[in-house]
């Protein structure tokens, strides 16, 4: 929509719009509701191949068609709900009712012409679909969000009455396909939110969308710098990972001649994916990164894991400093490195050489993969899917200050591991802490910003509902972020702080409605207009049903419909207990339906989508503001030398080397990380460090683990300004016998960043 405050809505159903009374199970049109089936809880396998290689599977049905397009463009509100055949993923046979009331009553609306001036707003919300532009299509500040693109049932002509456009018996949630013709990935412009945050939906212009005939499903999105042909353009190409995490949807081909393949529950000889599962339609398949270019739209395969079986890439990086990407891929649990132009480098297996840094057993893939064909394939069993095992997957990764961290598990660990100067990993992982949360739930994305703040969000287990309606358990995930200790608690078994934060995710109980995405925006002001000058301000997450508490419902109604599936704008100050319920946030809906929560009237509850929003990112050019800082032009501290007070002996060469200087920022400040090299010999491991420069404050470490960086934290400088640090460079042991003790003094002339870490 158009964001015209004057478009008539509302929040809730009304039974001369389209009321859909249930009794006893049975909905009005005489369908049984189908149960919603639980996942099981065995793991059963298929052996990968010795040559790691996995079966190729390639969907070769026909694209399908739109079942509303012969229907005229109905106000998603008006209507009460996006059902399963038009919308999020509710019974179709709802829908068609839904779809006979809105044609019947489109007479009386259109002589008054709301119905047109709906179906104008409507139609420009929903036709951007992703085309060549004469215009760049990203922006500072455009959010990019991924979601479950919807279903259809091809080749259906409606009769008199729903059952009369299928055969008797036919039950249509197995005549019900991916939509192909709706998006899979909107990039939405967000710079002007028209107000105040105040809990209610933002209207945006009409997104810029990609469908699924062109990339699938996707989940993990990332940008890169813009720059093309090595030269910068300020406008950046945005990356999507195929994913499961929307279901898993096989076919087998047509037997019955009515121009739709059959839909399989279970594997089957001969089964493919589903038109609209990997974007096979376009070459693609469980493993494929797609490319959308920034300027012209247009979609093409970036890269290929091709050993992925099915369970698809769990999240995807940019590493602006070596220009490449880190993808995480949930068949195998390797972090692969990809170059710029798409190929390939070279993996890092977190089970084999990760676990051990922790003093956890080595873990190797279990070798197991997706078999479509096979018997043991359960389309509603994710366990049957391939994944590699709990221990070792690695679902989200992030470039970050020289590091790339990652989530492990359900029960979430955050590991990082070093990236070398020339790009590589340097084989240093490290485990930062293990999630503090209520759920064991898989952090799905991580997000720094530039205080020193790493933001985590959670997404609930996969499930996979065979009529589309539940892709994970929600209502249960948390955004939280970590910071620092300042200085590092010696007796806690991480540098970060033990407890998180934790934010307000939608209106429902408990507040936790993530679906999994996240990602630092710049600010608002009060009047909702983004304000570039602040880089960090505000925190973007994606969740399910965010406007949706009966207890709240008139508080809720003036700000628009209840069941919003996308996205919660915060000001990242806002941390619990503030924000509760959270109406200090702007909403985004992903698809722009809305369905009735329940059934206004009803006894029976209809049925819930849950996880059909994924991803979400933002594009932020900070100019080096955002989290760590990047490496300083020729270096961040000059060679060390004797202090004046310390004259050294015949004039002998430096006793301690400066390998390299890493700046990032904290809630209190600079801190500078210090690779030092003691030349001399003797095996010092401490430091202490003061500072040289007047107005300049420097703090050393209260401990050092062994083979760590020396952090030191600076305070009362200029940005760019050069700061001399002090150092005695010792031996802890030595120290502690008390008296006189060997000591390495030296000035190291640090060059500071040129920005400041508030900004």
């Amino acid at each position: 929509m158009t964001g015209n405050p004057e478009i008539p809505r509302s929040p809730r159903t009304t039974g001369t719009q389209c009321d859909h009374r249930f009794r006893d199970g049975v909905d009005a049109l005489g369908f049984p509701l189908l149960p919603l089936t639980l996942r099981k809880s065995r793991r059963i396998v298929t052996m990968r191949k010795a040559d790691n290689s996995i079966r190729e599977k390639r969907a070769g049905t026909s694209r399908l068609a739109l079942i509303c397009a012969a229907t005229p463009d109905v106000s998603p509100v008006a209507c009460g709900g996006n059902f399963m055949s038009c919308d999020h993923g509710s019974f179709v046979h709802s829908r068609a009712g839904c779809l006979r009331r809105t044609i019947q009553l489109t007479s009386g609306f259109l002589a008054t012409g709301g119905f047109l001036a709906l179906a104008l707003a409507t139609a420009l919300w929903l036709g951007g679909t992703a085309q060549a532009q004469e215009t760049q299509i990203i922006y500072p500040g455009s959010m990019a969000v991924t979601g479950f693109s919807g279903t259809v049932i091809p080749n259906f002509e409606e009769g008199p009455s729903f059952e009369e456009g299928l055969p008797p018996g036919v039950d249509p949630v197995d005549e019900t396909f991916i939509d192909t013709t709706r998006a899979t990935l909107r990039v939405f412009d967000v710079s002007r939110l028209g107000g105040p945050a105040s809990g209610r939906l933002v209207f945006t212009p009409p997104p810029f969308e990609v469908t699924a005939a062109q990339i699938g499903q996707v989940f993990g999105i990332t940008y890169d710098d813009g720059a093309r042909d090595g030269v910068p353009s300020g406008v950046p190409n945005l990356y999507a990972g195929a994913t499961s995490l929307h279901g898993i949807r096989i076919v087998t081909s047509d037997e019955d001649a009515d121009g739709r393949p059959e839909r399989q529950r279970r594997g089957a000889a001969g089964a493919t994916f589903m038109d609209g599962q990997f974007g096979t339609e376009n070459g693609g398949g469980p493993g494929t990164i797609w490319k959308i270019d920034g300027i012209t739209g247009q979609v093409s395969k970036f890269a290929d894991i091709d050993t992925n079986s099915g369970p698809g890439v769990g999240d995807i990086s940019f590493d602006n400093v070596h220009r490449q990407f880190f993808a995480s891929d949930l068949d195998t649990g390797l972090i692969h490195r990809i170059d710029a132009n798409g190929t390939p480098v070279d993996t890092f297996d977190h089970g084999v050489a990760g676990r051990p840094a922790h003093g956890l057993a080595p873990l190797a893939d279990d070798g197991s993969v997706m078999d479509i064909e096979g018997a043991v394939f359960d389309s509603e069993d994710p366990d049957s899917w391939g994944y590699t095992q709990d221990e070792r997957r690695v679902w989200s990764v992030a470039y970050h200050g020289g590091r790339l961290y990652y989530s492990v598990g359900e029960k979430a660990e955050i590991w990082s591991v070093g990236v070398t100067r020339d790009g590589s990993f340097a084989g240093d992982p490290r485990w930062e802490l293990t999630v503090k949360a209520d759920k064991d739930h898989a952090v799905t994305d991580i997000a720094f910003d530039n205080k020193g703040f790493m933001y985590l969000a959670q997404r609930g287990p996969v499930e996979n509902r065979y009529d589309y309606s539940q892709f994970a358990e929600s209502g249960k995930g948390e955004v939280i972020r970590y910071w620092r200790e300042n200085p590092d608690d010696p007796a806690t078994v991480t540098v970060w702080v033990e407890m998180p934060q934790e934010y307000a995710v939608g209106f429902p109980q408990d507040n936790r409605q993530s679906a999994g995405g996240l990602d630092l925006q710049y600010g608002y002001d009060a009047d909702g207009n983004l304000d570039t000058s602040v880089c960090t301000d505000t925190l973007v997450k994606s969740g399910d049903k965010l406007r949706d508490n009966p207890a709240l419902v008139e508080q809720l109604a003036a700000g628009g419909p209840l069941a919003v599936h996308g996205v919660q704008i915060t000001p990242t100050a806002l941390v619990k207990p503030a924000n509760v319920p959270p109406f200090s946030s702007w909403f985004v809906d992903f698809d722009g339906y809305f369905e009735d929560p329940e059934i206004e009237g009803s006894e029976v509850q209809g049925p819930e989508v849950q996880g059909h929003v994924g991803d979400v990112e933002v594009w932020r050019p900070c100019e080096g503001r955002a989290g760590y800082y990047e490496q300083i032009p020729g270096g961040g501290y000059l060679p060390p030398f004797y202090p004046p007070d310390f004259p050294p002996p015949g004039g002998v060469s430096p006793c301690l080397d400066v390998e390299d200087v890493r700046y990032f920022c904290t809630p209190s400040g600079l801190e500078a990380e210090l690779y030092l090299h003691n030349s001399a010999g003797f095996g010092g491991d401490s430091i202490k460090a003061l500072s040289r420069k007047p107005g300049v404050a420097v703090t050393s470490p209260l401990s050092h683990a062994p083979g760590a960086p020396h952090t030191i934290g600076i305070t009362g400088h200029y940005p760019g300004e050069t700061v001399d640090v002090g150092l005695c460079f010792y031996r802890q042991s030595d120290r502690d016998k008390g008296g006189y003790f060997p000591c390495c003094k030296m000035t190291v002339p640090l060059r500071t960043p040129a920005v400041s870490c508030e900004r």
